[in-house]
């Protein structure tokens, strides 16, 4: 009787594990993107899910939520049920709004599981060719000589390429003017225009720029040299190693999202950016692989926040409003 009775639950629990299967695959996986359709992490994260789609056998859908410093969508993913129906692609500002704002609708990272890391984008310093400097050196012995003198451009105050001048400028022990522009577009234009004397971006936006022949890049934020711009130093060569800079997309979920489901997507993540596809478009957008397994994703966004901790308050950087 008692045997009867054990298998007659256990048959009831397999069915119900396979009902709740069939409900899961059944579903679309919502990924939502913090940014508007056509930013740099909504087209990063389109180039990904075909292939998490095709792995996982699941139509998927984008939900661009933008706003708020890319808080909202964020939000958004920290409060979905952890079913395995919801994750999200998010970008730098992930680990450095916990140090930006005062406070948030959501705790980084305990909210949170992380999932795979997508792509890194090193960042290059870029400079007007009018103002003739042909190296770092120069232009850090000049602004040295004339402090507070040298104004740089950014994407926005907390924005990566905000984080990249003020790295320079407390690293290399410099004086310069930072100056907040409502995009990299804006911030670019200005430098072209002999407005600014230098900004940071990342490659792909650079060879745009340097083709005009109107801007100089002087050095690049990656560990070793890039195969894009393989003739440009990085700042490690150069002597300042902590110029570090990076803008990285990630894909993450609510916390506590099935186990099974995060080491899938990890596994979908690995293929898909080994792939030949996605190498070349990977190379031609200056994008870097950083494959790590979500323990080790977990660690690395641990030890980005507290980096950018301490940056952001060496730097006296504040943000009021989200």
């Amino acid at each position: 009787m008692h045997f009867l009775i054990r298998n007659g639950l256990f048959v009831v629990l397999l069915c119900s594990c396979f009902v709740a299967v069939a409900q899961h695959q059944g579903r679309p996986l919502r990924v939502i993107v913090p940014y508007l359709p056509g930013a740099g992490t909504d087209t990063l994260a389109r180039m990904i899910l075909p292939f998490v789609s095709e792995g996982l056998g699941r139509t998927v859908v984008v939900d661009n939520r933008p706003g708020a410093s890319s808080t909202l969508g964020t939000q958004l993913i920290a409060q979905a049920n952890a079913d395995g129906n919801t994750i999200g692609v998010v970008d730098a500002a992930f680990v450095t709004n916990p140090s930006l704002f005062q406070q948030l609708p959501y705790a980084t990272p305990q909210d949170f599981t992380a999932i795979a890391p997508l792509a890194t984008a090193p960042m290059v310093l870029m400079v007007n060719q009018s103002v003739g400097f042909k190296s770092l050196q120069e232009l850090l012995s000049w602004a040295k000589a004339h402090p507070g003198q040298l104004a740089y451009g950014s994407a926005g105050a907390g924005s990566a390429t905000h984080l990249a001048g003020e790295q320079l400028r407390i690293f290399a022990k410099i004086e310069l003017i930072h100056v907040p522009y409502k995009g990299s577009a804006q911030s670019m234009t200005e430098l072209v225009g002999g407005h600014l004397g230098m900004a940071f971006t990342t490659q792909g936006t650079a060879r745009a720029f340097i083709n005009s022949g109107k801007l100089r890049v002087l050095a690049i934020t990656s560990p070793k040299r890039s195969s894009l711009m393989s003739d440009i130093p990085t700042f490690a060569e150069l002597g300042l190693p902590k110029v570090d800079t990076s803008s990285f997309t990630g894909m993450i979920g609510p916390a506590r999202l099935p186990r099974s489901l995060v080491q899938r997507l990890n596994q979908i993540v690995f293929a898909a950016i080994q792939s030949p596809q996605l190498k070349e478009r990977y190379a031609s957008l200056g994008y870097e692989e950083n494959l790590l397994s979500p323990e080790r994703y977990t660690e690395r966004l641990s030890a980005e926040i507290a980096k950018w901790r301490l940056l952001i308050r060496d730097a006296g950087i504040s943000v009021t409003q989200l």
